[in-house]
């Protein structure tokens, strides 16, 4: 049996409740489904996939999770993420509420897109 380390992204999450780890695991699954083949680092402080740039990052706050698709992620999502709060590049979502992961992996799919379109 191999053992894999630790990731610096597992020790990030491992840094929150439990119910807090499960809901930033199935958002790290629901990243990896679309971007297996991204770099995971810490960036800016927080999760961060990288494939020819960087494609979405997240975060875990008090009483949500930080999604940062960047803005054009956002602006092109907007309405679908209109019952969230947003910024310019950024969704959250509650805590107390489900996470949107199909909507997530749509969000990452047009941000690996956009990235592996450059050039």
């Amino acid at each position: 049996m191999t053992h894999t380390p630790p990731t610096p992204i597992t020790d990030y999450i491992l840094q929150f409740p439990p119910e807090v780890q499960e809901k930033l695991n199935a958002l790290r699954a629901a990243i990896l489904e679309v971007v297996p083949e991204a770099t995971e680092k810490i960036s800016y402080g927080i999760p961060t996939f990288t494939l020819k740039g960087n494609v979405v990052h997240f975060a875990g706050y008090k009483s949500h999770i930080g999604f940062y698709p960047g803005a054009d992620g956002i602006a092109t999502f907007a309405d679908e993420l209109s019952a969230y709060k947003l910024s310019k590049g950024t969704a959250q979502f509650p805590l107390d509420q489900p996470l949107p992961l199909e909507l997530v992996k749509r969000i990452t799919a047009f941000r690996k897109a956009q990235n592996l379109a450059k050039k």
